[in-house]
């Protein structure tokens, strides 16, 4: 098999369902004027000219495992990937959730970089010895200084400059481009044009904890212009339930269930107000996405979505539906001037911090990357 002598960077991702062909592109975009070409490797899912497009890459493949297939010692998967490998000059391996880290480190000798988008996931005592093996040729990324600690925590022995945060970003012209003006939003939605509309969007799932939504709704409502409402973009087990408790806090002619909306960030403009109630959201791009449309945020003072948050919005405590109601009373009662101050402020913020451009800046300062992939 030939060898090719260009320098190529391996993205090997698990899957690319929800928000993770958005990482793809992303890590594909911190490589852009290095002389590396990117390969991205999808460990599961059905090839997808769509998908390998949206990846910015300059060559994408699709292993097509499903999920039961990878469940076991996934040595079909190590083998593949030892092939690509095989034939093309890689210079290092950036892996996407712990299967992937696995695999890339069973199935070749790059160095690695394993990114980690949730909590967790060095808890199994099994993954910690995994991690200390391979130590010498992986570094670890997290998505958060949130989920940088809880790394760090379940690794004491390894030194910090081995576990680093890279946050997740945006393109904010390209998103702002992309979002349609409110009453466009609004019609798509179904939302009424002269309401005043609080925004939730994510699974109808515990860890999303939309009950505290609900109450901290409820609560404020009297204090709320008379034409509120509060719109809830997805779907979950948790349905019924939820559906069940408005009924109970008497606002359910108030709470919009609106299921699975397609690109839902295209949307964002519909809302007034824009909260995020989750149980230590490891990162929350949704923020980023409401902050890219001016809309202002309300979200829990834990997790990631804390540092999003921090000095561009109000932050309550988890589960703190009263807190939630006085600061959803704060957003409504903001006139048009802080309303575009609050905006300006966010726009800001993406740009310093959470952008494509500012994140390849940090991308290339940090100790295991210099470590793993000297640019020439």
């Amino acid at each position: 098999m030939t060898r090719s002598a260009e320098r190529h960077v391996l993205q090997f991702c698990h899957g690319y369902d929800g928000p993770f062909l958005d990482c793809a592109r992303q890590y594909a975009s911190l490589f852009v004027g290095t002389g590396y070409r990117v390969t991205t490797v999808f460990l599961t899912g059905m090839a997808d000219a769509e998908v390998a497009a949206g990846c910015a890459s300059d060559e994408v493949l699709f292993m097509e495992y499903s999920s039961s297939e990878i469940r076991s010692l996934k040595l079909g998967a190590i083998a593949d990937l030892r092939k690509i490998v095989a034939s093309r000059n890689f210079s290092f391996c950036i892996a996407h959730r712990f299967k992937p880290v696995y695999i890339a480190l069973l199935g070749t000798r790059l160095p690695v970089i394993g990114v980690h988008h949730a909590f967790g996931d060095y808890q199994r005592r099994t993954r910690r010895l995994f991690a200390h093996v391979f130590r010498k040729r992986l570094g670890l990324l997290a998505v958060s200084d949130a989920v940088r600690d809880d790394i760090r925590h379940c690794l004491p022995k390894w030194p910090a400059s081995r576990i680093q945060t890279l946050y997740n970003r945006i393109d904010p012209d390209a998103l702002q481009a992309h979002q349609v003006p409110r009453d466009e939003a609004r019609s798509t939605l179904g939302l009424e044009v002269n309401a005043w509309i609080v925004g939730n969007v994510g699974r109808l799932h515990p860890d999303k904890d939309q009950a505290t939504l609900l109450r901290g709704f409820a609560a404020a409502l009297p204090y709320l212009p008379a034409n509120s409402q509060l719109a809830i973009l997805g779907k979950g087990r948790l349905e019924r339930n939820l559906k069940e408790l408005s009924l109970e806090l008497g606002v359910a002619d108030r709470v919009l269930f609106l299921g699975q909306v397609p690109d839902a960030r295209r949307y964002f403009r519909a809302f007034d107000a824009f909260v995020l109630s989750s149980d230590h959201e490891p990162f929350g791009m949704v923020l980023l996405e409401a902050m890219a449309a001016g809309v202002p945020l309300l979200a829990t003072a834990c997790g990631g979505a804390e540092e999003v948050v921090e000095g561009v919005g109000i932050l309550f405590p988890l589960g703190d539906a009263e807190h939630m109601a006085q600061g959803l009373q704060h957003l409504a009662a903001m006139d048009d001037l802080q309303r575009r101050q609050c905006a300006e402020l966010m726009l800001e913020r993406l740009h310093e911090r959470f952008s494509d451009y500012a994140v390849r800046k940090a991308f290339w300062r940090l100790p295991q990357v210099l470590e793993l992939a000297p640019r020439n």
